[in-house]
């Protein structure tokens, strides 16, 4: 059933077998063939098919209940790997996914002390706070609350950002280039009005991340909270040994 003389080696191969069947006939939680029916359906080794559902299990295909078996898991989207510059909107397009925005707020506020501390500016200087909340397929995935330096942007406007995405507006209508964004992320729950918006359940786990976003310049241009549903995102981060 595989190429024994193709470069991918027989247990990724089979990591794309089995990636298929679970996208397209299995639905979460859907148990698995064990080992030794994988074995013999696919006429690999044992050591092929653990080293396959170990890869499977590290993208989050799949779970394993110990002495039972395998499972189909909830989440079976891409990871999004965070070491690039993440674009919601080109994410979920990349996924085959419609993205909608729909903006809840905007407007030009002064900084206070802790938003002056992210943003690198002085107390009392004007920022615009921009609260949206990100769709797609029409579900509510993340809610988002950014922050960026009036004076960096100037007559920024609600109408503009209903037009195209914030980072086209950064680099088209203010020729602004991003450098780097440093991003970090915690679990936590879900509050009542969060809940709400996202659609879940109160108290559910939710990921929440911090975001700056620095330009060619090394200047802080952006700063954004957001919210994002556990049961809908994934993560990775890609670390590269230095020379």
């Amino acid at each position: 059933m595989f190429d024994a003389s193709s470069d991918k080696p027989l247990y990724l191969q089979m990591v794309d077998a089995l990636e298929v069947k679970i996208r397209e006939s299995m639905a979460p939680n859907d148990k698995l063939f064990s080992e030794r029916e994988l074995t013999q359906l696919y006429g690999v080794s044992r050591i092929t098919v653990r080293l396959a559902l170990q890869e499977l299990e590290k993208r989050g295909l799949v779970y394993r209940k110990h002495g039972k078996g395998t499972y189909v898991s909830e989440i079976r989207e891409p990871a999004v790997d965070l070491s690039a510059a993440y674009s919601f909107t080109e994410q979920m397009k990349k996924m085959g996914k419609v993205p909608k925005t729909t903006i809840l707020s905007f407007e030009e506020i002064t900084a206070s002390e802790f938003i002056a501390k992210q943003l690198q500016v002085r107390i009392g200087d004007a920022v615009y706070e921009l609260e949206r909340l990100r769709l797609a397929d029409g579900v509510p995935m993340m809610l988002e609350r950014t922050y960026v330096p009036a004076a960096s942007f100037p007559n920024l406007s609600e109408e503009r950002l209903r037009q195209k995405p914030l980072y086209d507006i950064f680099a088209d209508d203010y020729d602004q280039t991003i450098r780097l964004a440093e991003e970090e992320f915690y679990a936590s729950i879900a509050l009542d009005n969060e809940a709400k918006l996202l659609g879940i359940k109160s108290n559910s786990p939710v990921l929440h991340l911090l975001r700056k976003t620095y330009n060619d310049k090394n200047r802080i241009i952006e700063y954004t909270f957001s919210i994002a549903r556990a049961d809908q995102f994934r993560y990775k981060i890609s670390h590269k040994r230095g020379d």
